[in-house]
């Protein structure tokens, strides 16, 4: 995520739960997220760190027309590109504008060379990919709208599954037996959420056996600690 206004508070951030839920639809786990101000070391650094450690890489944010879109120059200097103006692009928002094209606007039309557009049916300025790296808009539909394209170029694999397991225990009565299952079941996220009158425990693997013989063996710790709990108290 770029953009000084993330950092700031002064917008509010709504594309990161999109993305990993949708990411999730198509078996792809979001890993990490970074925010990122408008400044272009700090862009560049982002970017090629993380496009060697993941498949992929989404950018939102700082693709418009303003001073402080910087985003498309940063990445082009991340791969050690060119910043063209793309033909295609140009087109695409000369259609979109026609006299009302001008030099501000015409800026979103340079992408790094090598890198292919993304459409964007809600307001013509293309996105891009180039190699694993997607970049898209900040504005939420507009990043939903480049996703829709994006997203017919990954390669998905097996999807996620979760299971959630209410009580009423808090987290200090459960905390050594989720350690120990969680050492039994390495394939298998678990992870313990308090809340104001007990614990939601959430368990989340590909491996779907794992998962079911996991979370069968927390509901009967469950139990037992209930049980073990009632018989202290009387």
């Amino acid at each position: 995520m770029i953009g000084d206004e993330i950092l700031s508070g002064r917008t509010q951030d709504k594309n990161l739960n999109f993305l990993a839920k949708n990411l999730a639809e198509l078996g792809i786990s979001l890993k990490e997220v970074r925010v990122v101000p408008d400044i272009e070391g700090e862009i560049i650094e982002a970017i090629n760190s993380l496009r060697k450690k993941y498949d992929y890489i989404f950018t939102s944010g700082g693709i418009g027309p303003t001073h402080d879109d910087i985003t498309s120059a940063a990445v082009a200097k991340a791969f050690d590109a060119k910043l063209i103006l793309h033909k295609t692009a140009e087109e695409i928002l000369r259609k979109h504008y026609g006299d009302q094209l001008n030099e501000a606007r015409l800026k979103m039309a340079y992408i790094p060379q090598g890198a292919s557009l993304l459409d964007n049916p809600v307001s013509s300025a293309p996105g891009f990919r180039i190699e694993n790296v997607f970049v898209m808009a900040g504005v939420p539909k507009i990043f939903e709208a480049m996703y829709e394209a994006a997203s017919k170029e990954l390669i998905g694999g097996k999807k996620t599954q979760s299971q959630e397991i209410t009580t009423d225990l808090t987290e200090g009565y459960l905390a050594y037996d989720l350690e120990q299952l969680q050492k039994k079941y390495p394939q298998v996220a678990m992870g313990s959420y308090p809340f104001v009158s007990g614990t939601s425990l959430v368990f989340r693997s590909i491996d779907y056996v794992a998962l079911e013989r996991s979370c069968a063996e927390m509901v009967e710790i469950v139990a037992k600690i209930k049980c073990n709990t009632i018989s202290t108290l009387k």
